[in-house]
């Protein structure tokens, strides 16, 4: 059945929550509205002159409309020694149980991968006590997505808690006989591991789209009302590229739930003759061990960054700022802050950057 897939790196791999707590609504909610789920079926071509999905059991699922909502797989290390027992991935539930179950007896572990999911995965993991490595390819952790004041940040809060932050550091081969026991590294030196967890990115899942002759482009490359190069045919969440909701000129896909479920909001509508454009405020969050960052915005695109509390306090707010307009925020542990900014972000408002530092003027009321 659909389930949340964000709690799996976070409260399901720290064994705070189950399994049952992950579904997305009901069975009785989808018997309510008489939406049929065909649950372990695959399309495996679509005939768009005749409106038919033919699955994987043989069956013709025949149509008028059509949503593509086909996600995004894990991206795969590839290097000798990958499929090492020992080695895996966090997308679904089952890498989740897996995980879960390698922990148990894992000493030591080596995460590849920097970004949001791996971060998250090492702070699980050490939390269970075991022994982890970080090794990330670029020169800083989560350097797609975040400013690099909170690079530095979070690289010190994972060292606090007995975590080895390897950045600048290329993997060239996981070594052991059956199952992993060392990952190889570019500059010679070697790792000890009997668990590797890879979480390198993902692969939008674009290959209905091109067999049907729809423009692919880093993702299903969609417009601001979730419509296709095929304006019948709509999609939306991972798999789609879409333009950017702060600037008009670009375009960005968009790894996030909240973006799913707005633009999935937006592909209904469509669908249903309605006129309505997407316009969310993109928004994130991590959690990681007490801190939870909240993102909104474009913090990474700036010229001026702002704080706002400090970072020693472990609750403080960096607001991004590009050619003197807020484009973003960057919250950790103040819910009130990214409230305030996310609000003005979406009503088009700058706050004032000589007033914003001051951690006792509350940002709400400069909006």
């Amino acid at each position: 059945m659909p389930y949340h897939r964000p709690p799996l790196s976070k409260d399901y791999l720290a064994g705070t929550i189950t399994a049952e707590s992950l579904a997305l609504r009901p069975g009785s909610f989808f018997d309510s509205k008489a939406i049929e789920l065909e649950l372990g079926v695959r399309v495996e071509r679509i005939d768009i002159t005749s409106g038919v999905a033919h699955t994987s059991t043989g069956a013709e699922l025949t149509f008028d409309q059509l949503a593509l909502a086909t996600g995004a797989r894990a991206r795969r290390l590839g290097v000798p020694g990958a499929s090492l027992k020992g080695v895996v991935y966090l997308r679904d539930l089952s890498d989740a149980d897996r995980l879960r179950s390698a922990m148990v007896d894992a000493r030591r572990a080596v995460v590849i991968g920097g970004g949001f999911i791996g971060l998250e995965a090492a702070a699980a993991l050490a939390g269970r006590g075991i022994d982890v490595t970080i090794v990330e390819a670029t020169d800083r952790l989560m350097g797609r997505a975040v400013t690099t004041l909170l690079s530095s940040w979070f690289s010190d809060l994972h060292e606090t808690h007995g975590v080895t932050v390897r950045c600048g550091a290329g993997v060239v081969a996981l070594d052991g006989k059956g199952k992993v026991s060392s990952v190889a590294l570019a500059d010679g030196s070697s790792l000890p591991a009997d668990l590797v967890v890879i979480g390198i990115g993902v692969e939008p899942r674009t290959e209905l789209a091109e067999e049907i002759g729809l423009t692919v482009d880093r993702g299903i490359v969609v417009d601001n009302r979730s419509r296709c190069s095929d304006p019948e045919i709509v999609a939306v969440g991972d798999v789609t590229v879409l333009p950017h909701p702060l600037d008009p000129t670009a375009t960005i896909r968009l790894e996030s739930v909240q973006n799913a479920t707005d633009q999935a909001d937006v592909a209904a509508a469509t669908l249903l003759g309605q006129e309505r454009e997407y316009s969310a405020v993109p928004w994130f969050w991590s959690d990681q061990y007490d801190a939870k960052l909240q993102m909104v915005g474009a913090p990474s695109a700036y010229d001026e960054l702002v704080m706002r509390g400090s970072p020693d306090d472990g609750a403080f707010t960096v607001l991004a700022y590009a050619h003197g307009r807020l484009v973003g925020a960057e919250c950790i542990n103040s819910a009130a802050d990214f409230v305030a900014v996310r609000r003005a972000l979406a009503a088009g408002i700058t706050l004032p950057v000589d007033r914003v530092a001051d951690p006792t003027v509350r940002l709400k009321t400069l909006l």
